[in-house]
């Protein structure tokens, strides 16, 4: 079995749990970056997560890197549209996240650690664990992805013409 389908079934055994127990089935109804949900970005940053971890033999705890990526986003607002209150996106969804994440799950504090600091360099404060560092550079990596790959497919149809 490759590492890839070992972590997955417990990611998506994590979504589910998530599922059951708050409000995380909303992230399927908002966009994170081109026309990728913020469900499908967190899965991703998870399962990268796990992969980077495993590839570079880091001894983390696979549960709270799994929960915490999947949380990392979990501010449950439609962030393209502009909304006073919020402030700017970049810098101040990790705390609605957190804040929305401690509300409907028990979250310790690796998994407050990985939701808080993933947008470093871009929010001052860096990551504390070494779950929460693995899950800042998966979420630039998945970011990076999902935005060139967004690029690309319409640079494709541009070029279709």
């Amino acid at each position: 079995m490759n590492m890839q389908n070992k972590h997955y079934k417990a990611v998506m055994d994590e979504v589910e749990r998530l599922e059951k127990t708050g409000r995380y089935s909303l992230v399927k109804n908002f966009i994170q970056h081109g026309k990728t949900t913020v469900y499908a970005h967190c899965i991703d940053v998870a399962l990268t997560a796990c992969e980077l971890a495993e590839t570079h033999s880091f001894d983390v705890d696979y549960s709270a890197m799994i929960t915490g990526a999947l949380l990392h986003d979990y501010f449950l607002y439609d962030w393209h549209i502009p909304q006073k209150h919020f402030g700017l996106h970049g810098f101040t969804h990790p705390y609605t996240a957190a804040n929305n994440a401690k509300d409907d799950y028990h979250i310790g504090p690796i998994e407050e650690d990985i939701i808080i600091h993933h947008m470093f360099p871009l929010t001052m404060y860096p990551p504390q664990s070494k779950e929460a560092w693995v899950v800042c550079w998966a979420d630039k990596l998945c970011a990076a992805r999902e935005t060139v790959t967004n690029r690309l497919v319409f640079l494709k149809k541009a070029f279709q013409r």
